[in-house]
């Protein structure tokens, strides 16, 4: 049985609106007009085409994840497995599953995002993230339809939420279903602060625009490299998905770019707590009155 590393904290937002927005903004099946038919029929077509694609690549891969599984379970306390929230086209919720690569108590203490070194990991969890081995049970999402093979990156509810305030048109990543690798996972090195998920933002909105065929085998076949440790500038200006320019001169658009994410998700949760606090303190200052008026030999006021 698939068990979760992780524990929800933040109740996500309904999935036919868009995460992080007020409600006077639009949905997302109000913003996906602004993908002309072209773009909506390429896309129908990719989908269909990688579902497929991506029930004949789960036969040879399944002992490959059996194998690793097997490993996790031999090398550190927990699943082999885990499955956690992610939301995918038009703010829909759906399990991601993983292999697991960090230890199981990872989040005690809420949702974080994934550092460099994060000293969370485990040492085979680095090799499976070194590999891109952890992410080979996707493919069960991309034949369930959840995900196709390439496209943005399906984001956490409750970072969607965050990021969706801090970065102007985050929402618009989810006008198409997400991916296992994408533009942005060839070009770009893991989020750190606002700004580098501003840049993957960015490499996003391109793919979405520009999306073909070609261009979808070019990064399946960029994504091999990787796998075979094969990467860098080179062999993406060999294949022509190296989009490193059009993130250059990317600033933040007004927000603190600099920003570190782990640094946003610890204010967003004191503010929380703070704004709880501030909710219940009517309450207590209610309680304490009664307690006083019986003291006194005073019922009450009580609602009718």
């Amino acid at each position: 049985m698939l068990q979760s590393d992780y524990t929800d904290t933040i109740t996500p937002p309904p999935g036919n609106q868009i995460p992080g927005l007020e409600t006077d903004n639009p949905t997302i099946a109000e913003v996906d007009r602004e993908i002309d038919e072209q773009r909506q029929v390429y896309f129908r077509k990719k989908n269909r085409r990688e579902r497929i694609l991506g029930s004949l690549l789960l036969i040879p891969a399944t002992p490959i994840i059996g194998v690793c599984w097997l490993l996790v379970r031999l090398t550190s306390k927990g699943p082999g497995l885990f499955r956690q929230t992610r939301v995918g086209l038009h703010g829909e919720e759906f399990q991601v599953l993983k292999l697991r690569t960090m230890r199981i108590d990872a989040e005690a203490n809420g949702p974080q995002w994934s550092s460099g070194r994060d000293p969370r990991v485990t040492p085979l969890g680095r090799w499976y993230r070194k590999l891109h081995l952890d992410e080979l049970p996707q493919l069960i999402n991309v034949v369930r339809g959840e995900m196709v093979l390439t496209g943005p990156r399906p984001e956490r509810p409750e970072f969607v939420e965050l990021l969706a305030k801090e970065i102007p048109n985050y929402e618009e990543r989810l006008l198409v279903k997400p991916g296992i690798t994408g533009l942005a996972q060839v070009n770009l090195p893991p989020d750190s602060d606002l700004e580098s998920v501003e840049k993957k933002q960015t490499l996003d909105l391109h793919y979405i625009s520009t999306a073909s065929f070609w261009l979808d085998q070019k990064l399946l076949a960029s994504t091999a490299f990787r796998v075979l440790l094969i990467r860098g500038k080179a062999v993406n200006d060999l294949l022509g998905v190296n989009k490193q320019h059009l993130v250059d001169h990317v600033d933040s658009n007004g927000c603190d770019g600099s920003t570190m994410l782990s640094e946003l998700l610890h204010r967003s949760k004191n503010n929380t707590d703070n704004a709880w606090q501030d909710d219940t303190s009517g309450v207590s200052e209610e309680a304490d009155m009664e307690v006083n008026q019986n003291r006194h030999g005073q019922l009450p006021n009580r609602p009718r």
